[in-house]
């Protein structure tokens, strides 16, 4: 009884770790504030860190949908339903600059890193992300 109960407080050892925090984007044009949003994790864009056009009003003047246009970016989600898979967090990433959304995969690398990885098909593009301060 006792190796049993000692197997079910075992941690895997390939259980994805937690990514949530403020992140400096690869550009170090933002940090994004990783968090849970329901069942799920998401990521906002909590500060701009170089000027925009229409300064921290900035709306999402590239998104495809006519009706998310005049939405303001500080605050809106770029990251959204990331969900532990193994060792990895699999969810959608928005890129406010293309107005596109691409298929992602982030992973913590050591402390105070987080692999961003956004994927078209076979296709994939990775950004290293650090720890805000």
């Amino acid at each position: 009884m006792i190796l049993v109960a000692g197997l079910a407080l075992a941690v895997p050892a390939s259980a994805a770790e937690p990514v949530s925090g403020r992140w400096l984007t690869a550009e170090k044009d933002a940090v994004i504030l990783i968090a849970p949003c329901g069942k799920t994790m998401c990521g906002t864009i909590e500060k701009f860190l170089t000027p925009q056009p229409q300064g921290n009003d900035q709306r999402d003047v590239n998104n495809p949908d006519p009706a998310k246009r005049k939405r303001r970016l500080l605050g809106s989600a770029i990251l959204t339903a990331f969900t532990a898979d193994g060792d990895v967090w699999r969810g959608q990433i928005y890129d406010p600059k293309s107005g596109k959304s691409y298929r992602s995969v982030i992973r913590r690398k050591g402390t105070g890193v987080l692999e961003v990885k956004g994927c078209i098909g076979p296709f994939c593009q990775t950004q290293v992300w650090k720890k805000a301060g």
